[in-house]
């Protein structure tokens, strides 16, 4: 049998994945990392602390899983995406990881708004993303201006660099195209690094990686010695385009979301560039076989993540499993809406400001109420998400594919159906981000075909709620929103 290894260094974690010929994961090792937030509430992450990991966990894949290294025909890596190491060349971190949660550098992205007239509109055309700190451009400067370091001894990426410079041990500097275009200094029409940002920003060329096909070979690695020759990486995609890839949204239109920390929505809309007028990002969805597929996205800080805060903040929950069960036996006419912009606001709304809010509580809201509301909220975050993409695209989104921890809450599941009134389809398969490239990598050694991405079984939430129903649960978000956007203003 000759299998693929699918690596996904996600937020919380990073698992490495044997895939057989069929796409089938046939064996999952996972370890996670330190989240690192300090009293200003920044996140960070320690990189020598997730490549160690990587190297870990690749080492218990091979060891439990009883295959030969012969059998490894490459290696696919997907990657949580904005977040940003910068790092010497001997490839040791100058500073921990800024985190894509992280908003440290919403104040250098007020400076250079305020200081260069028209530069967050630059940077909307060249790149297809708003200016926001949630992206590594703005991170990298910060980097640059408080890590202690020599700038032109530093080299910077996000976390599919680093780690492919550390397991090649430096011979390789690369990134692929779907990363790229989230730094916001990649220039989305050329798919090159854009001359203007980088000056702006005050990072060189020579600082960022190499910009490949998401179907490169990217270099060879033994895994720090664990193989006696280097396995080829066939495959790097950013964590939420390899999960589009592997869910099989292949044409335009098709939409999937991730379920994770955080979450991302992306429409694949083919291979014309479309710039977003309703607070969306366009990416590149992926790039292979020499052709780039666009992507609208819009992401969410805080979605997963909500359940964590009710367990380790609020405890209200000992377990993520609970938050099912009392969401089902809260009052279901209660009103609470809670908005989770712990760290401001993103997609459709851009707001760095932004604090969470909990609105609509009676003399009867409780833990469950408490925990329905936070559940809701992912829905609703993601709704008004699709229905930013409707108006930029044309397109109607009758069904959404999704993956990630969260899907398996059934009460989730079917009121996402009912806000977007739209399908929910869920796989009986996870990890689709190592599954992505892990699919593109097997392509690529030439050991898979189109059917891995048709193996799965799919149960579908369709939408049950009335129209008169669903339009209450929305004015109470709106309003929510408005009252959480005001804050800020208002003191």
């Amino acid at each position: 049998m000759n299998y693929i290894i699918g690596i996904d260094q996600s937020t919380q974690g990073t698992k490495a994945c044997l895939v057989d010929e069929g796409g089938r994961i046939v064996k999952r090792c996972d370890r996670a990392h330190r989240q690192i937030i300090n009293d200003l509430g920044w996140v960070s992450h320690d990189p020598e602390e997730i490549y160690q990991n990587t190297l870990a966990i690749v080492r218990e894949l091979m060891e439990t899983a009883g295959v030969s290294e012969e059998e490894i025909k490459g290696v696919g890596i997907s990657n949580q995406r904005e977040t940003t190491v910068a790092f010497r060349k001997d490839g040791t971190p100058a500073a921990d990881a800024i985190v894509w949660q992280c908003s440290r550098a919403k104040d250098i992205v007020a400076r250079m708004s305020e200081e260069i007239p028209g530069f967050a509109e630059t940077v909307e055309e060249k790149t297809g993303i708003p200016f926001s700190p949630f992206f590594p451009a703005a991170k990298i400067r910060w980097l640059l201006e408080n890590c202690g370091e020599e700038p032109n001894k530093l080299l910077f990426g996000t976390i599919d660099t680093y780690l492919l410079y550390r397991l090649t041990e430096g011979r390789s500097f690369k990134t692929d195209y779907s990363n790229a275009s989230r730094t916001e200094l990649m220039n989305i029409h050329t798919c090159t690094w854009d001359p203007e940002l980088l000056q702006a920003f005050g990072v060189t060329e020579a600082a960022l990686p190499e910009i490949c096909q998401s179907d490169a070979c990217f270099g060879g690695t033994t895994f720090g010695g664990l193989f006696t020759k280097p396995v080829p990486v066939l495959s790097m995609m950013g964590d939420s385009h390899a999960a589009l890839y592997a869910q099989g949204c292949h044409k335009r239109g098709m939409v999937k979301t991730t379920y994770g920390t955080g979450s991302s929505i992306m429409m694949n809309i083919g291979p014309e560039f479309q710039r977003s007028s309703c607070g969306l990002a366009t990416s590149v969805a992926y790039a292979a076989d020499g052709q780039i597929n666009y992507g609208l996205e819009g992401n969410i800080n805080y979605t997963g993540a909500v359940i964590t805060w009710l367990k380790d903040q609020l405890m209200l929950i000992s377990s993520p499993a609970e938050v099912e069960p009392a969401a089902r036996a809260a009052n279901p006419e209660d009103t609470t809406v809670l908005v989770p912009a712990f760290t401001g606001l993103s997609a459709p709304h851009w707001s760095n400001d932004a604090k969470a809010t909990i609105t609509g509580m009676t003399r009867t809201t409780g833990k469950n109420e408490l925990c329905k509301a936070a559940l809701e909220s992912i829905a609703y975050q993601i709704t008004d998400v699709l229905n930013a993409m409707e108006k930029d695209s044309g397109i109607p989104i009758t069904e959404l594919r999704v993956d990630g921890g969260p899907t398996r809450n059934a009460y989730l599941m079917q009121f996402q159906a009912d806000l977007a009134d739209a399908a929910v389809s869920v796989p009986d398969m996870e990890e689709f981000s190592a599954l992505g490239v892990a699919f593109m990598a097997g392509k690529n050694a030439g050991i898979m075909d189109a059917s891995v991405f048709t193996n799965c079984e799919r149960k579908q939430y369709v939408p049950a709620m009335t129209p008169e129903k669903r339009v209450e649960k929305q004015a109470l978000w709106k309003d929510a929103i408005r009252r959480t956007l005001s804050v800020h203003t208002e003191i």
